[in-house]
């Protein structure tokens, strides 16, 4: 099947794509082998042992009292910005950006094709807590742009293998579904129409940033996702031209329900009218858990199957074991199975994940679309007969 036949788009008379040559290079990529999504943002920036001044970098410092720092206080008239910003991890785009860089580089040099933007908090309802909500295009720009950089330089070096940045919209800490006052079960703290605001802000950015691909991800809240998508085709539609967009949710627990109650197939078929180029998931469960659910959105969906999960689950300490071998030797099972056409890592993961599972996919056939396996069955059936 011709890969440009997979598309988001709605059909006759559909939004051009943004970037036509980079979104089929995108397209022949997944037709010919399983990509390979990088691994954990957070995990890696654990290991540079940031403090408040790493957070701050210039152009946050001012002249902030150090003693205030050190006593977790943050304030008062020598401050640029008078609140603590530590474990904000998407300011570092502007404040400490060759960290971010430094990560997507690792990722891109252990064999990802695909590399996501560090801006799973840049909304303004996640800034919100840091008081930096200005900061939301700008941050999403930024994220693209760095991810851009080093995707086209490590492109340079291997022109035959095309690297693609993936623009992350994440679940924002608020619910439109569920409240979360259990004394008050009809109270919502969002909704759909805040939400919807707050994700055209990012998207703006992240495609003026030079994204290839949006990306609504981590996704525990169907009616959160709506509002990103739906933000999304308002941006599209205002200028003229779309990408393609990936939907990543997420299984909380063993009862293999999303947060907001749904089961893998209920969750595809309540958002499969975007469209997506692909749809899966990520986070909360190791490989092992995960398998049954992906294995249930490849029987169903009409799209491509990603799956990018932790490195197990994690232990007493919050930290996560799964060695790369034995995730990789796992994730090798997903896809001899042909279940996968994209797969990487979530929290846990690092460099040395995401090279042990680009190579134990490395050769495999990617799942078949629903398309391409009818006209697989029919050839078996006309030779057998």
């Amino acid at each position: 099947m011709n890969a440009s036949a997979v598309s988001p788009a709605p059909g006759p008379g559909a939004l051009p794509w943004h970037n036509p040559h980079r979104t089929q290079l995108l397209l022949d990529a997944l037709a010919s082998r399983i990509l390979i999504i990088d691994g954990a943002m957070g995990t890696m920036i654990q290991r540079h042992r940031l403090e408040e001044t790493d957070y701050r970098g210039e152009r946050f410092a001012g002249g902030f009292d150090a003693q205030h720092v050190v006593e977790g206080h943050v304030h008062g008239p020598g401050c640029d910005h008078g609140h603590d910003l530590k474990g904000n991890n998407d300011l570092l785009l502007l404040s400490n950006p060759q960290v971010i860089a430094g990560v997507h580089t690792a990722y891109l040099e252990a064999g990802a094709d695909l590399v996501e933007t560090n801006t799973f908090n840049a909304t303004s309802v996640s800034q919100a807590d840091y008081h930096l909500e200005h900061l939301v295009y700008e941050l999403n720009r930024e994220g693209a742009r760095i991810a851009r950089a080093c995707c086209d330089a490590i492109e340079a070096t291997t022109p035959d293998k095309p690297r693609f940045v993936i623009g992350v919209l994440g679940p924002t800490s608020r619910t439109a579904s569920i409240s979360p006052d259990v004394n008050d079960p009809g109270f919502r703290n969002t909704s759909f129409d805040a939400l919807r605001e707050t994700y055209r802000e990012a998207v703006e950015g992240l495609i003026d940033g030079g994204a290839d691909t949006l990306m609504v991800e981590t996704i525990f809240d169907t009616l959160n996702a709506k509002a990103a998508l739906f933000a999304i085709e308002e941006v599209f539609d205002a200028r003229g031209a779309r990408l393609p967009v990936m939907i990543s949710g997420t299984i909380t627990d063993a009862s293999g329900r999303t947060l907001s109650g749904q089961t893998a197939e209920a969750f595809y078929t309540s958002l499969m009218h975007a469209r997506p180029l692909s749809i899966g998931l990520n986070c909360a469960l190791g490989a092992r858990d995960l398998r049954p659910h992906i294995e249930t959105l490849s029987n169903v969906a009409d799209c491509y199957i990603s799956a990018h999960p932790n490195a197990g689950l994690p232990n007493a300490f919050g930290e996560y074991d799964e060695t790369p071998e034995e995730m990789a030797e796992t994730l090798h099972e997903f896809a001899t199975a042909g279940l996968l056409n994209l797969v990487g890592g979530c929290c846990g993961s690092s460099p040395e994940h995401i090279r042990a599972i680009a190579q134990a996919v490395a050769g495999l056939a990617p799942r078949a679309l629903r398309e391409e396996r009818v006209e697989r069955n029919e050839e078996r059936e006309t030779t057998e007969a």
